[in-house]
């Protein structure tokens, strides 16, 4: 089992979903966990099964709470190992109808976010030789119907992770990402497809074995933040349940 004992990580999406059970799963193996988002009473929930972890509600969307909260983070804890981008959001829709505060709304979660969060700390994660650990999506190595900004984004953020990775190369700095296929959370369970959707397209994203559990992928994402995958750098991880075999 991967160990990340006397690690701090600071985890996005915390209050729900994946970045519930990375928080979750972090603290069991032994980090200690600053989780972030919008939702702070639902993080009380969460954070009840994270022991030694803090939580604090941050809009990832805005690059002066990013900055903020990994300066709380280090001066609750005293360093930085672990940066998880876990937060997302996707919503369907039919591009021609997009407006520019829906394409906003894609990017400022799933891209900006990640960005300014690894800007803030960079500086603390090069101190400690610590890691970045991005969660694209399977959107963000394929084509999604109805997607078209989520798809820019988590493109975007794995065009992040490897310019990261070539630029600290020389570096003690490790930057990796996951892309998820589905899973029972909230964007697979609650979404809603527009209207006059095509539905053999949006069950193209759907693997066969059906969906994954959220701590499935979770592991990955801890194996990844270890020292374990001390020799993986610039690396980019399906977790899909099979989706991209063929």
């Amino acid at each position: 089992m991967s160990q990340l004992s006397g690690k701090v990580a600071l985890v996005t999406g915390a209050s729900a979903g994946l970045g519930a059970s990375t928080a979750r799963l972090f603290a069991e193996r032994g980090a200690k966990v600053f989780g972030i988002a919008r939702d702070g009473s639902r993080m009380a929930e969460v954070f009840a099964d994270v022991p030694g972890g803090i939580f604090a509600s941050v809009d990832i969307a805005s690059p002066q709470a990013c900055a903020q909260a990994v300066a709380d983070c280090v001066a609750h804890f005293g360093q930085l190992d672990i940066l998880a981008n876990v937060a997302g959001f996707h919503q369907m829709r039919h591009t021609a109808t997009m407006t520019d505060d829906d394409w906003d709304a894609d990017l400022a979660v799933n891209l900006n976010g990640p960005f300014y969060l690894c800007r803030a700390a960079l500086p603390h994660l090069l101190e400690t030789g610590g890691n970045i650990v991005n969660v694209s999506s399977i959107a963000g190595v394929e084509g999604e119907v109805y997607s078209a900004g989520y798809c820019a984004a988590k493109h975007g953020l794995i065009g992040l992770t490897r310019a990261l990775a070539v630029e600290f190369t020389k570096e003690r700095l490790r930057v990796n990402a996951v892309c998820p296929g589905g899973m029972p959370t909230a964007q697979t369970t609650e979404f809603q497809a527009p209207e006059n959707a095509d539905w053999d397209l949006i069950m193209r994203i759907a693997s066969p074995r059906g969906f994954m559990e959220t701590v499935d992928v979770a592991k990955v994402i801890a194996f990844l933040a270890s020292d374990d995958a001390a020799a993986i750098h610039g690396a980019v991880y399906r977790v899909d349940n099979g989706k991209g075999a063929g």
